[in-house]
């Protein structure tokens, strides 16, 4: 097949539509040496003949195409869409094996990359405190205000409610009993050792861990990251640091907030339903509940700011180039955040169960 004149965009339908009755399955030869200018509309056309050439199992040569046409045909070749790959309807033993292999490494995988910025940001920590000048108190203190002082309204009214919930149901059931008065004690140990800092870390991880891997994700999208590293601005020292470091700091106070909260709450509802004054209420507590089940739920506080930091940086650090994966990576974050608070709540309640505290 000879062609001549110009492959162009003005004649890329008609060129096309020509191409589209050729034959294919026994190869084809396409003499360019008449042909006149060419652009990507007609590198398209021909690209487009290859391919179902191809297809059909034969082979498409090109004479007289000098150097400048193969490499565009070429280049608009490669930038054809191609099919996505059906996967298979069915899967066998080996298939999922290896889909699992892959799940659990990929997991491996990330558990060591957190573990190297729970590194990173010690080092950095105590970089800090042998250079004070290095350390951003300003940074530190706005954002103690953000994820302290801005959460203390929503996790006030978290315990508070969920003390009325422990007085209401623990009433409900001693009362068949008679030992309502137990009430005071399940509410007390549930709070103080439990529910108040578990609950006020997982409202913590879905407010501050999305919060930090949108905003690291959006100066990582905007190259801001890669600026600072330019300008010689470590950005661990300056992102990391202040963020996890007031967590660290904000986390106890906030779980000191909610055991105050759900103890109001459990005793108001204790009153109204059976009867418990205040005064009473205050006994009770002093004299069947421990200071030490306070200090077991606090302990639990600074592990789950840090889980909860290095969680939300981490997943700012591996935001792409595109909204899509800052959403993603904000999900991410919030899920897995809440997901090893929970674990590891589950692992101290192992140890101080086998410690005997």
């Amino acid at each position: 097949m000879r062609l001549s004149g110009p492959l162009t965009v003005a004649e890329a339908t008609a060129l096309d539509r020509a191409l589209a009755r050729v034959p294919a399955e026994w190869g084809v030869a396409v003499d360019l040496s008449a042909a006149g200018a060419m652009d990507t509309a007609g590198a398209w056309a021909l690209a487009r003949l290859r391919a179902r050439v191809q297809a059909a199992g034969a082979a498409l040569e090109l004479l007289g195409a000098d150097d400048r046409r193969r490499a565009l045909i070429e280049t608009v070749a490669a930038a054809l869409p191609r099919p996505d790959e059906v996967p298979p309807g069915r899967r066998g033993l080996g298939d999922r094996l290896e889909a699992l292999g892959r799940a659990v490494a990929g997991a491996g995988m990330w558990f060591v990359e957190l573990t190297g910025y729970l590194g990173l940001f010690l080092a950095r920590l105590g970089r800090a405190l042998v250079r004070p000048r290095e350390f951003r108190l300003t940074a530190l203190v706005h954002h103690c205000q953000d994820v302290g002082w801005a959460a203390v309204p929503i996790v006030a009214l978290m315990a508070f409610l969920i003390g009325i919930v422990l007085a209401f149901q623990g009433a409900s059931q001693l009362r068949q009993f008679g030992a309502e008065i137990f009430v005071v004690d399940l509410i007390a140990i549930s709070i103080l050792r439990e529910l108040g800092i578990l609950l006020t870390a997982i409202i913590v991880a879905g407010r501050t861990a999305s919060a930090f891997t949108a905003a690291i994700g959006s100066m990582k999208m905007r190259e801001e990251i890669d600026a600072m590293r330019t300008l010689g601005i470590d950005p661990a020292m300056t992102l990391f640091v202040p963020r996890i470091l007031a967590l660290v700091l904000m986390l106890p106070v906030l779980g000191l907030v909610a055991n105050l909260a759900g103890l109001f709450g459990g005793a108001l509802m204790a009153w109204i339903e059976l009867g418990i004054s205040p005064a009473m209420f205050a006994v009770r507590l002093q004299e069947g509940t421990g200071i030490g089940h306070a200090f077991v739920g606090l302990s639990k506080a600074p592990v789950f700011a840090v889980i909860i930091g290095v969680i939300g940086c981490h997943a700012g650090m591996r935001v792409g180039n595109n909204a899509e994966s800052l959403g993603r990576m904000t999900s991410t974050a919030v899920v897995a955040a809440i997901f090893a608070v929970i674990l590891a709540d589950a692992l101290f309640s192992i140890f101080f169960a086998q410690v005997g505290i």
